[in-house]
């Protein structure tokens, strides 16, 4: 998950302490309105708006929400796409301008939890009894760059490499904003999402495997893919020197 569109990403979340501030949901955001977009499947979901009160969550997302793509954006793997305030203040800065809540196309903000820095695999307690676990990075789109204007924004979201963190629903039951965030297991094998974003190193890829197979998390599918990619890489080089050393 790197030098996409020829864009170089540093793990910006390396060595980044978080704000002294108790971790919790800042706001729940739902789409708003469906966006005709060029290719398939004709309409995006990523305009997102803050929500009042409280919102179920199910196994797919929470109610009233929409995944108009779900092979890309979506599905149980993909059920939630979380984005820190702390990451968006950096986005603010960097823009000159405000990014709310949900402009990302982020269905949770949170505060004094990291989300891109956060481990593969780790398990977060939302309120009274939600659970959901981290899956994997966002990947940015067309869709995303068409909605926020930006030029070169794939590009340059990429390079940041504060993606935010999607998330798959352990347990379901009802979000609302102000609700504290625990993370309540976190894999010992400790790549975090951008870590993996930034560089798919080929060792992290079989770590992530081995901690799947022990048990300490289950991997998304759709980030299997990439890991088995990231290791076909290391064997399509092995037999290339094979080859040359005869």
């Amino acid at each position: 998950m790197r030098d996409i569109d020829g864009a170089r990403v540093v793990d910006r979340c390396k060595n980044r302490e978080m704000p002294d501030s108790a971790p919790r949901l800042v706001t729940i955001c739902r789409v708003h309105q469906l966006q005709p977009v060029s290719g398939a499947p004709g309409v995006t979901a990523i305009d997102k708006r803050p929500a009042e009160g409280p919102v179920k969550v199910h196994k797919l997302g929470l109610y009233g929400d929409v995944q108009a793509d779900r092979k890309h954006h979506g599905g149980e793997d993909k059920a939630l796409y979380a984005y820190s305030a702390e990451e968006a203040a950096h986005w603010e800065a960097k823009l000159g301008r405000g990014v709310p809540p949900g402009y990302f196309g982020e269905n949770l903000r949170t505060r004094g939890v990291e989300t891109t820095g956060a481990v593969i695999g780790e398990r977060w307690r939302i309120g009274q009894g939600v659970e959901v676990e981290v899956t994997m990075p966002r990947i940015p789109c067309a869709n995303f760059a068409t909605h926020t204007g930006e030029a070169r924004w794939v590009k340059r979201f990429t390079e940041e490499a504060l993606v935010g963190a999607y998330l798959r629903v352990v347990a379901t039951g009802a979000l609302e904003a102000g609700d504290d965030i625990e993370v309540i297991h976190r894999p010992e094998h400790g790549i975090t999402v951008g870590r993996w974003f930034a560089g798919s190193d080929p060792a992290d890829a079989q770590s992530l495997i081995d901690a799947d197979a022990a048990g300490e998390f289950t991997m998304a599918a759709s980030l299997r893919s990439y890991v088995d990619k990231a290791l076909r890489r290391v064997a399509g080089r092995a037999a290339v020197r094979g080859v040359e050393s005869r």
